[in-house]
């Protein structure tokens, strides 16, 4: 088969004051006719500057030194900016990372998915809106005829996601170029996108280049795996192969990175240590050598050269030959351990609702249900988990815990105090004890100050010590969570976003707390970084006997964090108990949807799971469905499911699910609590 794309000897070079930046050297890769190749690494290594690359969109200081980008036939490295724009949305097209920043706020949905049939073909408004009708029942859009008079910020991400694909697919284009397309979307929602992009591959014979640093997206859905790092190629193969038989240790240690669901445990994740190099400087011998468990002085002093062998490539002068052994370790000590331990937190009959307003005079003319009666508790030292969708109340819950946020009812009581009472005010005390450490910490972070001062502040606040005893405190705070004490004075944007949450996690131990609310600390992170900030809070936790309110939407990572797991849904709780019997045996259909869309990095086992997670947006807390409020997405729903709120049922000495139909038989019919 004539290959669709070929990008031969490809470098790609950024301009600096100082010196030339290669982003990309020497890389090579091919994609044919409906065939979807994955091309995988840590943040920094080239993949984005790549697809930028085969688009010609790299910005004004960056430019192709070298090689050919062959579409069809046609030399896009070539090519003028005019006759690039004729290729460009329509032979080939783009999905950015985040839908939201590359959507026009002040344009409808429906004429911004026509514009580009508009520039490319000359159609009319009405031709190009009957196109943008096609492409969103393509891509499977819920009420595709209303979202096209909508704007992006009506839509939820999962939906503007779609609508970026629909943009992609509306000139019919010959290859598509997913660049991290669901990163920051939910487990059940990634799934759906994937498969989306998957079957439209095959449907329209479309080749599709799938950028991504999770092994796990890429197993299911690639013919061939592209692993790079820092700009040049480390591996390529097709996908069972590299999966089974890899032979870079680089590709190895990205897959031992990951919570892996099959091979789960409570060991300490593997993690790749240090960071990829400095490509502005001089790079002699293997790029991966000073992270390289295997690195010899051959290593060091010369690089490797990329050999082919029946069609699976690799550079590197000490290959391994398939993933590295797993180790499992049990959990039964550890819930033993925290049999004895002192309650730190309990919440009861949690409530939290958003007055809706409208009029000139905002009158209230409804209510958000953020969250519906959650009770949980949490012993001193242990980690609660707190798993579901976006939008089904956990943030809130977390606002609420630390003080935040007041609730409309319910009580949150800490250290055996209630501290929600209505006009209790909380002492410094009590803020010092419970701390916030937020999931995107550049927003969260003030760009103008530098780290000393974003650590010194809540002391200053506090009033702790002298200046001198503060500015060691920084240094103490720094060094436990993995950074220099000179990173003191830098600013936040000079660090990579690893750094950063750990400096987001500095920041919420600068006081002490006894407590740590942890809003999705690692959703954005390459699985390695994830690796290292997941260690680093267990160790802090053993240090510093701490208790984590854990929220995430992945139930790999919160199986890895969590004594105890809480699965929500729409604002309430569904399912309840240890980690170990909610993890290996759930007992709601939810937690098992979400236990099926996580990403396995397990080819078969990840053809396997298609088509079991959970289908359909989540529904609106302004109006949630009557009865079991999971009935509109559950494949187990009855009529009952619609008149009846389920109560909760015992499936274990701590394991509690509120369901009509659940997958396991309940120990006892008798409810325990109020669901």
């Amino acid at each position: 088969m004539s290959s669709l794309l070929s990008v031969t000897n490809l470098k790609v070079q950024f301009s600096s004051r100082q010196n030339f930046v290669t982003a990309v050297d020497d890389f090579s890769l091919t994609i044919n006719p409906g065939e979807c190749v994955g091309l995988v690494g840590e943040s920094g290594c080239g993949k984005t500057t790549t697809g930028l690359a085969i688009m010609r969109l790299l910005p004004n200081n960056g430019h192709i030194a070298g090689g050919t980008i062959e579409l069809d036939g046609v030399n896009l490295a070539t090519l003028s900016e005019k006759e690039m724009q004729s290729q460009r949305g329509n032979a080939v097209a783009l999905i950015p990372q985040d839908p939201m920043s590359s959507l026009n706020p002040t344009m409808k949905i429906g004429r911004q998915i026509g514009e580009g049939l508009r520039i490319h073909t000359g159609a009319s408004e009405a031709e190009a809106r009957k196109r943008a009708l096609e492409v969103l029942e393509m891509v499977d859009m819920p009420r595709p005829a209303e979202r096209l008079d909508q704007y992006p910020f009506e839509l939820s991400g999962g939906l503007r996601q779609r609508v970026i694909i629909a943009m992609g697919l509306v000139c019919n284009p010959k290859l598509l170029i997913a660049d991290e397309p669901t990163t920051a979307l939910d487990v059940t929602i990634q799934a759906q996108i994937l498969d989306l992009i998957d079957n439209l591959r095959v449907q329209l014979n479309m080749g599709v280049l799938l950028i991504t640093h999770d092994m796990g997206v890429i197993a299911g859905r690639s013919d061939r795996v592209v692993v790079m790092y820092a700009g040049k190629r480390a591996e390529q193969a097709a996908t069972m192969e590299l999966f089974h038989r890899m032979h870079h240790p680089y590709t190895q240690a990205l897959l031992a990175s990951m919570p892996n669901l099959e091979n789960a445990s409570k060991h300490e994740l593997a993690s790749i240590a240090g960071l990829p190099p400095d490509l502005s400087r001089e790079i002699i011998g293997c790029r991966f050598a000073p992270r390289c468990a295997y690195a010899t002085d051959e290593c060091r002093a010369t690089e490797p050269d990329f050999t082919v062998a029946d069609e699976h490539g690799f550079a590197c002068f000490h290959p391994v030959n398939g993933p590295a052994p797993v180790v499992v370790r049990s959990r039964e000590a550890v819930v033993a351990s925290g049999a004895s331990r002192k309650e730190l937190l309990r919440v009861e009959g949690l409530v939290k609702e958003f007055p809706i307003k409208a009029g000139l005079i905002r009158h209230k003319v409804g209510a958000l249900s953020a969250v519906s009666n959650v009770s949980f508790s949490i012993n001193e030292g242990e980690t609660f988990g707190l798993v579901g969708e976006s939008g089904c109340g956990k943030t809130t819950i977390g606002r609420m815990v630390v003080g935040l946020d007041r609730p409309t009812g319910g009580e949150v009581y800490f250290d055996n105090k209630l501290v929600s009472a209505k006009g209790h005010r909380p002492s410094r005390e009590d803020r010092r004890e419970r701390q916030m450490m937020f999931q995107d910490p550049y927003s969260s972070l003030n760009p103008r100050m530098k780290v000393a001062q974003i650590l010194a502040e809540p002391l200053q606040v506090q009033h702790e010590g002298t200046r001198a005893e503060r500015s060691e405190r920084v240094s103490e705070l720094l060094l436990s969570v993995g950074l220099e004490p000179r990173a003191a004075d830098r600013y936040p944007h000079e660090f990579s976003g690893g750094q950063r949450q750990r400096i987001g996690l500095a920041r919420a131990l600068a006081l002490n707390p006894r407590l740590i609310v942890a809003d999705e600390p690692v959703s954005a992170l390459d699985v390695s970084i994830q690796a290292q900030i997941l260690n680093l809070m267990k160790d802090l936790q053993k240090g510093h006997n701490l208790s984590y309110v854990f929220v995430s939407h992945d139930l790999a990572v919160v199986y890895y964090m969590a004594d105890t797991i809480g699965v929500m849904y729409l604002g309430k709780i569904v399912e309840i108990g240890d980690a170990e019997s909610v993890f290996r045996t759930p007992a709601h259909p939810y937690t098992q949807g979400l236990l099926d869309a996580v990403p396995v990095p397990e080819p078969e086992e990840a053809r396997a799971r298609r088509g079991r997670q959970v289908t359909g947006e989540l529904p609106s807390p302004v109006n949630p469905p009557s009865g079991c409020r999971f009935r509109t997405r559950c494949p187990r729903a009855q009529d009952i499911c619609a008149i009846e709120e389920p109560m909760f049922q015992t499936f274990g000495p701590t394991q509690e699910a509120a369901c009509h139909f659940p997958l396991r038989t309940p120990v006892t019919l008798t409810a325990s609590r109020s669901a």
